[in-house]
């Protein structure tokens, strides 16, 4: 079994995608970016990094094969297990491997475990759609530096011009000032005139619309009908494995068990196998999962799992 491929579509939905015995798979938003050298333009995208120190099962992987090979959980777990065996020999023999859309994993010098992300996949869905694009560098004309090299090649140099005195005309702008004057003066008496009259209709329109205002009635003949809001349920699709039971009355006790102590348990009914579910708690993201199945591992059970499914 092939089991790139189904590591490439968890990586779509998932930040951490954990191959049980081998290592897991992290991704991080990178925000678009630009490459002033080469001026290209690039879309946001996921970033693929690799833990090898990160190998416990955590049920994802597995059950995500478990649903589309319409197998077991256990067949599937089976089937990553040989798969690793696989990739630890061709890693000792030829010290790299390729795993598609995902990226190559080889050995350095010192025998560490190294990894390159594929550059062929954007595994961030709100990027779908966009590529990277370069665009060339906007020219741009300086008229500034040409106008100065003009001004320094031919200067302009300005000659008064002589004229003869005119004493006639000294006299015509003392008249011209006397009757600025008077217009100005005969202009602001005017204004003030106009301003008055202007005032008193005004306040007689506002009494008139201000009696319109205290006559009227105001009556809505076709009220708007009342909204009903729908708060819309928040779903829980990972949930923590306490156990699966043959018996329903066994499921049922492990359940009231769980109640008791402090735990909020769910149980349904028995799936195809015919065998009984029951839940230590159901959340709605993986990482809230995750974080509670931790405290479980230290306190109550150290082989409790997550299963991602919608109930």
């Amino acid at each position: 079994m092939k089991i790139e491929q189904y590591i490439s579509q968890l990586l779509y939905r998932h930040q951490c995608v954990t191959v049980p015995g081998f290592g897991a798979f992290l991704t991080e938003i990178q925000s678009a970016h630009l490459h002033e050298n080469t001026h290209s333009f690039y879309p946001p995208k996921k970033l693929i990094s690799f833990n090898s120190h990160l190998k416990n099962n955590d049920g994802l992987l597995a059950n995500h094969i478990a649903l589309f090979e319409k197998t077991s959980y256990e067949n599937a777990v089976g089937s990553i297990e040989s798969e690793v065996v696989i990739w630890k020999s061709i890693l000792e023999v030829n010290e790299r491997f390729t795993l598609k859309n995902v990226g190559e994993l080889y050995l350095n010098s010192e025998k560490n475990l190294v990894f390159t992300p594929s550059e062929n996949i954007n595994y961030l869905k709100e990027s779908f759609g966009l590529n990277s694009f370069v665009s060339p560098a906007v020219k741009r004309e300086v008229y500034k530096q040409e106008v100065e090299v003009l001004e320094e090649t031919a200067p302009i140099a300005f000659t008064p011009e002589k004229r003869k005195a005119r004493p006639y005309l000294k006299y015509a702008a003392i008249f011209v000032l006397a009757l600025t004057a008077a217009g100005t003066i005969g202009f602001k008496v005017n204004q003030n005139h106009v301003a008055e009259q202007t005032l008193l209709v005004e306040t007689a329109v506002q009494k008139q619309v201000q009696d319109k205002i205290q006559e009227a009635t105001f009556m809505i003949e076709n009220p708007m009908p009342s909204v009903t809001l729908t708060v819309k349920e928040e779903k829980l699709d990972y949930h923590i494995v306490a156990g699966f039971f043959r018996n329903e009355e066994n499921a049922k006790k492990m359940y009231d068990e769980l109640i008791a102590a402090g735990f909020k348990a769910r149980r349904t009914g028995p799936n195809r196998h015919k065998n009984f579910p029951v839940f230590y708690g159901s959340y709605a993201s993986y990482s809230e999962a995750q974080q509670a199945m931790k405290q479980i591992h230290k306190s109550t059970n150290k082989d409790a799992w997550i299963l991602v499914k919608e109930l």
